[in-house]
């Protein structure tokens, strides 16, 4: 995508320095005309036309155009636009429908899937191809309708390119205003951390649900398992959908597991393979959602209390940034040197708000900018959009540079807005871009065929805006090679002269409408709930999400300070019982040794093991503050385990055992 909107800049470049090399554009245009109408006139009209031909010969400029380094020769651009072009119309129209129905399925082999993916793209092929067989037959019957197969070739163009200038304006209405106003907001103290705290809440609920529809899935793939045997034909379906189960679901459903019974032996109604085809696709939705729901509640979590300690340091007079919880992974030396906590202090509480507000003020100047070219760039005289003003001046001086610059961050701008609207998009569970690798293949795949039906029709709005297309700017222009490849819109007069230039004035409605959050309040009053500052609804939100953060938050806090503790055990307790092991096992000789040495042993040892009695008393009052788990089998964290020996698979106190209450003696 990125290839094919980089590919209307280098068109743009290039139809100025193709034709025109050292003469002024302006003459040339005129030069042109003066020899079309002497060529096609009477001969004596053109006698009164040579005067004007030979005033308008081309001249000489006092800027000349070099030919730019990165100068493609013609022909070589047609051949890019048509390859990148009907490769993505193959794509979004045939390919990934096909591919969004494969992914979804629920077969157990690769035939079983296409044969599901091919029945399921019928309605959708169908619906198009009756379309155009209607479409095909009036012009069959009507005789005053005369359409060649380039004509044809532009109709079916023209209609990819209305459909998707349709979700362009749609799309670019939204993200011209809420992209400046999410930058804006973010600098606003405490907002992100408000709708931190109203996601959070949103999230539990989803996060419940997920778990619900998943041990509801279990529990009939529990059924399923018990009731199909080793020796069933279905087995091996069965055993692919236990696959895709988690691991704990797989380790209870196998100890049920009976395989010497036969499924022959009780009459039992089983299940069909159309109906594990169906419950395959169920566990593979449920796995994904309730995944996707836990990685998203951890990063929520990490987010939620990154943003409390941005405000709790926002205070701080060491100007020193502190966290709550360190990271568990380790940073890059490098980052730890240049981004230490007092950098980290003074981009957090003091430079990024600020830089924020100028970065939303920039994307405004930018989005009013478009909002203006979209509502004027029909009008070439005078010549209004801004956007083609810019060009015009680049193309007098021939500042290759700037049209290189200016192409660049308009279509740059345009892309970032229609683009960034795709990823917010979110149709239920049906349709929904999560971060961290968490979205499905079906949201990917679909998010695909809006890519591939945008990018034609933002070209080609780009080009409006930059006066570049002659069927809309009604310029006797050199045509671009893009608009070669499209065809001449004037077959269809009313899409060329009509949606094409007042459509997109639509894109202010959008924008007011975005402006004043229309949409959210109507979601909101359908019952779908949106972070909305003047709400109850949103209060009561934040509120539920703020108290599940601080559980979550004490929770984290009382298990680093179990780690804490159990790592300074180990720290001060760990050496000392090594020490007297090791002691205990050196040999010493009774010959070698007179009688002072055994009394004076004798008195370190009474020491010893009064000191080491007093050490595990110690150890033991510390230890029961620590919960214990008595219906663990093993106790593989206690640090003392190993080495003290006092505890019992139990979860009783060795010493208080009756068979081992002398062993210290």
């Amino acid at each position: 995508m990125a290839r094919l909107a980089g590919l209307v800049i280098y068109e743009t470049l290039g139809c100025f320095c193709q034709k025109v090399y050292r003469y002024d554009p302006g003459l040339y245009t005129i030069y042109n005309r003066c020899k079309h109408a002497a060529a096609n006139s009477s001969p004596t009209e053109s006698s009164n036309i040579t005067g004007l031909y030979a005033a308008a010969t081309p001249v000489p400029s006092p800027h000349p155009c070099f030919k730019p380094w990165s100068y493609i020769p013609d022909g070589i651009m047609p051949i890019f636009w048509r390859v990148v072009y009907w490769t993505s119309q193959f794509l979004t129209w045939i390919l990934l429908p096909f591919m969004q129905s494969y992914a979804r399925s629920g077969g157990f082999s690769i035939t079983g899937k296409i044969k599901t993916a091919l029945i399921e793209n019928a309605i959708y092929y169908g619906t198009y191809l009756l379309i155009f067989g209607a479409f095909l037959i009036y012009v069959a019957v009507n005789p005053h309708l005369h359409l060649e197969w380039n004509q044809l070739q532009t109709i079916g163009i023209a209609a990819a390119n209305t459909w998707g200038l349709f979700l362009l304006v749609l799309l670019l209405g939204y993200g011209l205003v809420e992209i400046p106003r999410s930058y804006w907001n973010g600098a606003k103290r405490g907002y992100l951390l408000m709708k931190t705290y109203f996601k959070a809440a949103k999230l539990m609920t989803e996060k419940a649900d997920a778990e619900e529809t998943l041990e509801d899935v279990m529990e009939e793939v529990r059924k399923v398992n018990e009731s199909i045997k080793y020796n069933h034909p279905l087995r091996k379906c069965v055993d692919t959908v236990l696959k895709k189960c988690p691991l704990e679901y797989q380790e209870k459903m196998g100890r049920n597991m009976d395989d010497y019974e036969d499924f022959d032996e009780k009459h039992n109604t089983y299940p069909s393979e159309k109906s594990l085809v169906k419950l395959h696709k169920q566990v593979i939705y449920s796995v994904q959602r309730h995944r996707r729901t836990q990685v998203q509640w951890q990063i929520l979590l990490e987010q939620a209390f990154y943003l409390e300690d941005v405000a709790k340091n926002e205070t701080s007079a060491t100007c020193q940034f502190v966290h709550t919880f360190q990271s568990p992974e380790p940073e890059n030396r490098f980052i730890q040197y240049f981004y230490n906590p007092t950098v980290e202090w003074y981009w957090e509480c003091l430079l990024r708000p600020w830089f924020y507000r100028v970065l939303a003020v920039v994307l405004s100047i930018f989005s009013v900018i478009v909002v203006w070219s979209e509502c004027t760039f029909f009008s070439t005289a005078p010549v209004l959009s801004l956007f083609a003003v810019f060009i015009q001046l680049a193309e007098k001086t021939y500042n290759y540079i700037y049209i290189e610059i200016a192409c660049f961050l308009s279509i740059f701008f345009l892309s970032i807005c229609v683009y960034s609207t795709v990823f917010r998009i979110r149709v239920f569970n049906y349709y929904y871009l999560a971060s961290h690798h968490q979205t499905d293949a079906y949201s990917l795949l679909f998010s695909g065929m809006l890519f591939c039906r945008l990018t034609p029709p933002l070209c080609l709005n780009f080009l409006g805006l930059t006066h570049m297309d002659s069927s809309i700017s009604h310029q006797n222009t050199q045509p671009t090679a893009y608009t070669s490849i499209m065809g001449s819109m004037k077959v269809l007069s009313f899409i060329a002269d009509g949606f094409y230039i007042y459509y997109p004035m639509l894109v202010v409605i959008l924008c007011i409408a975005t402006y004043f959050s229309l949409g959210t309040r109507c979601l909101n009053l359908l019952g779908f709930q949106q972070f909305m500052g003047d709400n109850d609804m949103t209060s009561d939100l934040v509120d539920e999400g703020k108290e599940l953060i601080r559980r979550e938050k004490r929770k984290r806090q009382r298990q680093e300070e179990g780690e804490n503790r159990r790592r300074e055990w180990k720290e001060r307790y760990g050496h000392s019982r090594e020490d007297s092991t090791r002691n205990r096992n050196v040999h010493i000789d009774p010959k070698e040794s007179n009688f002072s040495d055994i009394s004076t042993n004798r008195s370190a040892s009474k020491y010893t093991r009064a000191n080491n009695r007093t050490e595990r008393d110690r150890i033991e009052l510390l230890q029961d503050a620590e919960p214990l788990d008595f219906n663990a089998e093993t106790f593989t964290d206690d640090p003392l385990e190993s080495e003290s020996g006092r505890y019992q698979p139990g979860g009783r106190y060795l010493s208080m055992s009756r068979s081992r209450i002398f062993d210290d003696v």
